[in-house]
């Protein structure tokens, strides 16, 4: 039975660098510093999914010691730059976007604009009970910013806007 989401994936082409970005300007702490795994067990784990013999550098960053976080992957032998997209496309199939929580999303936005970050949406909006704001970090993954108007509640169960 499943019992809980422990990580969202996020594949870079340097996970230093990567790792660097997350910790630097999101304020993510880095949980796991980025380390290489090689070798048999992890060509049983990913080897029908990337070519052997598989190499992964990884790190794991977010925030406190639970699970729910980020796991930058990098991996050595797929060097091929142009699978990064050149623009988000939250339209697409599968997995769209990360959702990160913040106390005050126009101070975070503001924020996060001087430290170089780049903003797909003009505006905050308010929405089913929430203020929300999109960007996407260096590498074009996407990213919501969301202010929860009753702090007590998940994100999915905010007071509607009567």
């Amino acid at each position: 039975m499943i019992t809980g989401i422990a990580h969202t994936a996020v594949c870079v082409p340097d996970v230093d660098a990567a790792t660097a970005w997350y910790a630097e300007v999101l304020g993510m702490e880095v949980l796991s510093p980025p380390y290489t795994m090689t070798g048999p067990e992890i060509d049983r784990d990913m080897g029908q999914l990337l070519p052997r013999p598989v190499a992964v550098r990884a790190a794991i960053v977010g925030r406190g010691t639970g699970d729910r976080v980020l796991e930058l992957l990098e991996y050595p032998n797929l060097s091929d730059p142009s699978r990064v997209p050149s623009s988000p496309d939250v339209g697409r199939l599968g997995l769209t976007h990360v959702g990160l929580l913040c106390d005050d999303v126009a101070a975070t936005r503001s924020e996060l604009e001087a430290l170089g970050v780049h903003f797909v949406t003009d505006e905050v909006a308010e929405v089913a009970g929430l203020r929300t704001t999109w960007f996407a970090d260096p590498w074009g993954v996407l990213f919501i910013l969301i202010e929860k108007g009753d702090g007590a509640q998940p994100y999915w169960r905010q007071p509607l806007a009567g």
